[in-house]
């Protein structure tokens, strides 16, 4: 009796999407995970743009954008995403593990980049949830030390749990050779959580109205004519955050037109 071979068709790849594999995963809730992928060779980005991302298996494959949350030196990219239950995208996507494939579309773009802001001393990136992905690319890029004196990046979830990315993004940002020496001194951090008791609780909108958010940091105020925000996350804290900048002479600007905020518009509708 002859074996009979069994071959195995690895799904067709859409034309203008580019196959990566999958090198790690790391779950932190229910609700949170990241992902590293191999890097295609001919992929040049700007650390804070987004690129389409989705996986393999159907003539039209579901894609959504997804912030490279690793900085444009990286040899990997790196991902940091929600699960949605019955989401068309994340179901599936929460279950892949290294050896799988992801499609990417290598067309980076984006808003939350240094190029849109104009010149100032200080950088506040504003997240909640995954909207901290951009920030984690962008406190690992030396080009954002050289724009900028001091960096001041914040995160607000529902949990303690689920800001754990951005401790230890932090703290490897901090202790890596190449960034850790432009980052020491220079990178604050400042993480709440909205549901549970937490070191500072509550919405970052309320911490910076009851001015907590700068007694803790020890730093000063807001300032238009110095400092410089980038905000990523759920329209409400972007909503309320552009009510308390606007006023106070904060303008939006863009790649064209770079001004003293941008908001990442490919999140927010």
């Amino acid at each position: 009796m002859s074996e009979q071979q069994t071959t195995v068709t690895a799904p067709k790849i859409p034309a203008g999407l580019l196959a990566e594999q999958v090198t790690e995963v790391q779950h932190y809730t229910d609700r949170l995970f990241r992902f590293r992928v191999t890097r295609p060779q001919s992929l040049r980005f700007r650390s804070g743009e987004f690129v389409m991302i989705g996986l393999p298996g159907a003539e039209k494959p579901v894609m959504r954008a997804y912030s490279i949350a690793s900085p444009s030196w990286d040899e990997q990219l790196e991902f940091f995403s929600i699960k949605v239950p019955g989401g068309p995208l994340t179901e599936n996507l929460q279950k892949i593990k290294p050896g799988d494939q992801i499609l990417l579309r290598p067309k980076p773009t984006g808003t939350l980049v240094n190029d849109a802001l104009l010149p100032g001393k200080r950088l506040f990136c504003l997240s909640t949830g995954t909207g901290f992905a951009p920030f984690a690319s962008l406190i690992r890029d030396p080009e954002t030390y050289e724009k900028f004196e001091q960096v001041v990046v914040t995160h607000t979830c529902r949990t303690r749990d689920e800001l754990k990315y951005s401790y230890d993004t932090v703290k490897s940002t901090l202790e890596d050779p190449l960034v850790g020496e432009f980052a020491q001194g220079r990178l604050l951090h400042f993480a709440s959580a909205t549901r549970e008791p937490a070191e500072h609780a509550g919405r970052i909108t309320t911490l910076i109205q009851t001015g907590e958010f700068f007694r803790t940091l020890n730093i000063p105020p807001l300032d238009p004519a110095f400092d410089r925000i980038m905000l990523c996350g759920s329209m409400g804290m972007i909503r309320d955050v552009r009510t308390i900048i606007e006023p106070m002479g904060f303008v939006e600007g863009s790649n064209n037109a770079p001004g003293s905020f941008v908001v990442e518009r490919a999140f927010v509708g």
